[in-house]
């Protein structure tokens, strides 16, 4: 999954996202806060991050 479909959702659901050092991305919704890694080299978003984005989502009380 492009990471940039996933900042998409993010904002799509009222998050702010703000930059971090490096290739963090520090991201706001629902009053739940987190802190994920952008892919680099390649934009490609890993199984496991995709796990951690999902939990995030739960948390923030973003459901299907």
């Amino acid at each position: 999954m492009p990471w940039s479909d996933i900042e998409s959702l993010f904002r799509a659901a009222g998050g702010e996202i703000s930059e971090g050092r490096g290739s963090r991305v520090r991201v706001k919704l629902n009053g739940r806060f987190a802190v994920f890694h952008r892919p680099h080299p390649e934009r490609v978003t890993d199984k496991g991050a995709v796990k951690s984005v999902r939990k995030f989502l739960e948390e923030a009380g973003v459901t299907e």
